[in-house]
C-alpha cells in the first residue's frame, strides 16, 4: 500500500579522515588487545579493572561506528516528498528538517544544492552532494519536479555549460 511518500537515501559525505575499513579495522584490533590483556594478566593485579573499561570503550566506538555508516538501524540519511512537505534528515543524531510547500515561494535547483526560498524571504540551503549516482539524481529531479508542479512553487533550474576542452 502507497504511503504518499518518497524518500530518496542520500549517502553521507565522506567527511571523516579514516575510512569506514579503517575505522572498524581500529577498533577491532583494540577490542583484540584489550580481550590478550585481560587474558595474559594475573587475577590479583590492581589495574584489571582498567582493561575492561578499556574494552567496554572500544566496543561502544565500534558500535558507535557502525551505526553511523551502516543502515543498521534503516536509511538515516534521506530527502522525503511528504505530502504538502519536504523533509531533510541529515543523520540518525539529527534533527529532520521539514520545509512546509505553502511557506516556500521557489525552488532553485543547482548542480550541487538546492536553494529553498520562503515567502518571508529566508533561504535554506539544502547540500545535495549526498545525492550519489545517476539513477538517483534523476529520481529525486523527477520527484522535486512533481512536488513543484503539485504545490505550485517556482522551480528554478540552473544548467552549467560544460568548457569546451583543450586538445
Amino acid at each position: 500500500m502507497p504511503t504518499g511518500t518518497t524518500r530518496i537515501r542520500l549517502r553521507p559525505a565522506n567527511s571523516s579522515r579514516l575510512s569506514f575499513g579503517v575505522q572498524v579495522s581500529l577498533a577491532l584490533f583494540a577490542i583484540a588487545y584489550a580481550s590478550l590483556m585481560l587474558r595474559a594478566a594475573p587475577e590479583g593485579q590492581d589495574f584489571r579493572w582498567l582493561s575492561y573499561v578499556f574494552l567496554t570503550g572500544c566496543a561502544a566506538y565500534l558500535g558507535f561506528i557502525l551505526v553511523h555508516n551502516a543502515p543498521v538501524f534503516g536509511t538515516q540519511s534521506y530527502f522525503e516528498f511528504a505530502p504538502g512537505y519536504l523533509v531533510h534528515k541529515a543523520g540518525l543524531f539529527r534533527a529532520k528538517q521539514v520545509f512546509a510547500a505553502e511557506k516556500m515561494s521557489q525552488l532553485e535547483l543547482l548542480s550541487r544544492q538546492l536553494r529553498v526560498r520562503f515567502k518571508d524571504g529566508d533561504i535554506h540551503v539544502l547540500n545535495l552532494r549526498e545525492v550519489k549516482g545517476t539513477k538517483r539524481r534523476g529520481l529525486f529531479r523527477s520527484q522535486l519536479e512533481e512536488f513543484a508542479q503539485r504545490y505550485g512553487v517556482a522551480l528554478h533550474e540552473e544548467t552549467l555549460v560544460e568548457k569546451p576542452r583543450r586538445a
